[in-house]
């Protein structure tokens, strides 16, 4: 954005300025015909670049000689040169969208005095802005000027072109009725501003529109909104307006949910976009210390720059941004902890005190980023503190769409995305998918891009990067390595019906029709939220297969069973510390399943007693009733070989609807032998008659134990359809494994 220099370069003589007057003007003369080496080609505007110090606006002047340039004493004093001596001049073009967004300069007397003096900066700044109209304006310059019968001068302190980023170069842009003028003056100058910024609307943001994407955010725009409306729409005004509104600044918003999603890029980017001092970025364990107060030291420490321009400078004074990541880590519930020292109480109300204190800061947002919004203590989180709470939550499809767009935009415009890539349905089948484990998806595929192009054998072979070529199965291949941590637990589910699903007869598929529109119905229903639904039948009937089957085809999101094999070992508190979590899992996604497999051993149940933990049936029961939040749907299925028990704790009646899932009958059992193929013609009336009454996962263990054979060695070729099983053997490893008395199964 620095423009360009290389026309009509040329060695001129300094000069005076012609007449006093003309020395107020800020701009360089020339003879006429000199002129025309500065005019900007399809303009009647003329810049030169004087000295490679500051480009100052030319006009012609018939007291001029040619080839000499007049300068008044301040562009003298700033190109470090005398009248007669010889300076480099060259024409400057400016590039496209120069105007400048933000000039802030320092005000001073030309002769400086002990007279004290009130500026109204709203007059003046209208008064420059159309002196200096189309002049350019370089940081470090100096501009003398007369206002009010006082001559003045004014030095570039910071000149922000609309979109640029601040560098620590050269800054430089044009002067337009759209310029924000920001005035400061130090206290020994004399010079008081008033009404700083009481004509002008906020330079708090950089540029005047965002474009999310082109920052890095995908499917967040609802949530920046909020932000934005809550935190910055009062700033974006004249504090005047604010002052009459009788309002404060929101001085804290804190962004919480799920790890990936998207907290910590928020939260830099709005540090970006906003036109104070740069963010402070500080991670909650790095303020910690083990030195008694250096702790509460650290956090004074933050403020400390903001407190310095609070007392200098008052309204005037920039914003100064504070960004906490993982403050639940120093921030937690006062009289939480138990350590003995205190200090996280300390550092809450050290927090608060500079917050809103006695001596509150109003030119401070903090802004804090937690995955635990239940840890922080509560009275951070009222009105006047952290008082903007919006939660980042899993993007939508919609969503989605936008954060794949981004990782791949630069492929795309390399060429290196191949045009079999659909990110449309990409996004549809990444449902659960934070932020981050999208861009680990992109990145996967890539991998499997690059790996094609290399060989083990020789891995200095020049590479062909036009060759290089990131299809659609590479993304598919990547979603099977990169999974959701709130998606579904399909190998989980698949576990639990190694056997797949057969036809197992009218009663289990009526009971399976009836859960799937149990799913339907949650997915469609805005006053059932929540829907319970309990499998209840002997053991090995077939119910945690049935359940892992709904919570597969339903192609809900999230899907999670809770099993007692994952928590051998664990306390009573700790088991429903984990129960409890899937739960809470489970209310960040819009559509949720979650499976309680063996309720019965969840509960530690022993008949001996009976025995059971009150602790955990009691947390059952608060969850099986607990309303999710407002947008979430979840449906809860129980599976139980002890119902008798269950409704005596009451946990039976806690379910909307219960099922019982039978043993097989005889035509039952006729069916899945079919369906098996392991038996001749002849033989599955028989075996499905000695099958009366038995549970299906009794009958794949005894048909497994008759495939071996006699001898063994003989499950292949039945399994093939070479060989079936003999009725006889299949009868011994029967009556080997069960015996009927009463009805009941006893399995030795």
């Amino acid at each position: 954005m620095a423009g360009r220099s290389q026309y009509g370069s040329s060695t001129m003589i300094v000069t005076n300025t012609p007449a006093a007057d003309l020395a107020l003007t800020n701009l360089a003369y020339c003879s006429p015909s000199d002129l025309r080496n500065f005019v900007v080609p399809g303009s009647r505007l003329a810049y030169a670049l004087v000295g490679d110090t500051c480009v100052l606006s030319v006009e012609s002047h018939d007291a001029i000689p040619n080839g000499h340039v007049a300068l008044n004493s301040g562009q003298r004093r700033q190109a470090r040169v005398s009248t007669a001596d010889s300076i480099s001049v060259s024409r400057f073009i400016p590039p496209e969208n120069f105007d400048l967004a933000l000039l802030t300069v320092e005000l001073e007397f030309v002769k400086k005095g002990t007279r004290e003096e009130h500026v109204d900066a709203a007059l003046l700044s209208q008064q420059i802005k159309k002196r200096f109209n189309k002049q350019i304006m370089t940081n470090g310059q100096k501009v003398i000027f007369e206002y009010h019968g006082n001559r003045y001068t004014f030095t570039v302190n910071q000149a922000a072109v609309e979109g640029q980023e601040r560098s620590k170069g050269i800054e430089r842009g044009i002067i337009s009725a759209d310029t924000y003028i920001i005035f400061e003056a130090s206290g020994s100058s004399g010079i008081k501003i008033v009404n700083q910024r009481e004509s002008a609307s906020s330079s708090i943001f950089k540029q005047r529109d965002f474009n999310l994407q082109s920052l890095g955010i995908g499917g967040l725009s609802a949530e920046f909104a909020d932000i934005f409306r809550r935190a910055f729409a009062s700033r974006v005004f004249p504090p005047h307006v604010t002052t009459k509104l009788g309002i404060k600044h929101v001085k804290g918003m804190l962004l919480y949910g799920p790890p990936g999603t998207g907290k910590t890029l928020m939260a830099r980017q709005i540090g970006k976009m906003l036109n104070g001092k740069e963010p402070k970025i500080v991670n909650g364990p790095e303020v910690l210390s083990k030195f008694v107060g250096e702790t509460e030291k650290n956090v004074r420490d933050l403020f400390a720059d903001a407190e310095q321009d609070q007392r200098t400078k008052g309204d005037q004074s920039d914003l100064h941004v504070i960004i906490f990541d993982e403050i639940d880590a120093i921030c937690k519930s006062r009289g939480s902890t138990r350590d003995g020292t205190g200090v996280h109480d300390s550092i809450v109300n050290q927090l608060l005190t500079k917050i809103d204190g006695v001596e509150s800061l109003n030119n401070v947002l903090l802004i804090g980023m937690t995955n635990r919004k239940d840890l922080i203590d509560e009275a951070l989180l009222r009105p006047g503190r952290l008082e903007v709470q919006v939660e980042i939550s899993l993007p939508d499809e919609n969503g989605r769409l936008q954060i794949l767009q981004i990782h791949t935009n630069k492929m795309k415009e390399n060429s290196f995305l191949a045009p079999d890539v659909n990110l449309q349905e990409l996004a549809a089948r990444t449902k659960n998918y934070s932020g981050a484990e999208l861009e680990g998806v992109v990145k996967s595929a890539v991998s499997f891009a690059l790996n094609r192009q290399l060989s083990l054998d020789d891995l200095t072979k020049p590479v062909d990067e036009e060759s290089i070529k990131v299809t659609m199965d590479d993304f598919l291949v990547a979603l099977q390595e990169v999974t959701p941590a709130f998606g579904a637990s399909t190998d989980d589910l698949e576990r639990c019906r190694i056997n797949g699903i057969v036809d197992c007869g009218e009663r289990h598929s009526h009971i399976y029709r009836r859960t799937m529109l149990l799913a339907e119905q949650v997915k469609v229903s805005k006053g059932s939220p929540l829907i319970t639904c309990l499998l209840e039948g002997p053991s090995g009937s077939g119910k945690t297969a049935m359940a892992a089957t709904i919570g597969i085809e339903s192609d809900f999101p999230y899907v999670k069973i809770i099993s007692a094999e994952s928590m051998i070992g664990l306390s009573e508190g700790s088991k429903c510390a984990q129960i409890v979590k899937v739960f809470e899992d489970a209310y960040k996604s819009p559509l949720s399943i979650i499976i309680l497999d063996d309720i019965e051993r969840l509960i530690e149940y022993v008949a001996i007693g009976p025995r059971f933990s009150n602790l955990i049936s009691q947390t059952l029961l608060v969850l099986l009733k607990r309303l999710p939040p407002k947008g979430k749907n979840v449906l809860v299925i129980g599976t139980t070989s002890e119902v008798n028990f269950l409704k005596m704790v009451g946990i039976r009646d806690a379910f909307s609807v219960t099922y019982h899932i039978p043993t097989l009958g005889t035509e039952d059992a006729r069916k899945v032998l079919q369906q098996l193929k392991v038996f001749s013609d002849d033989d599955v009336d028989s075996a499905a008659e000695a099958l009366n009454d038995m549970p299906i996962k009794m009958l794949y263990m005894v048909v497994e134990m008759a495939a071996q054979g006699e001898q063994g060695g003989e499950a292949e070729a039945i399994y093939s359809g070479r060989q079936k099983i003999k009725i006889n053997h299949f009868l011994n490893c029967l009556q080997d494994v069960v015996q009927y008395q009463d009805k009941d199964l006893v399995v030795y």
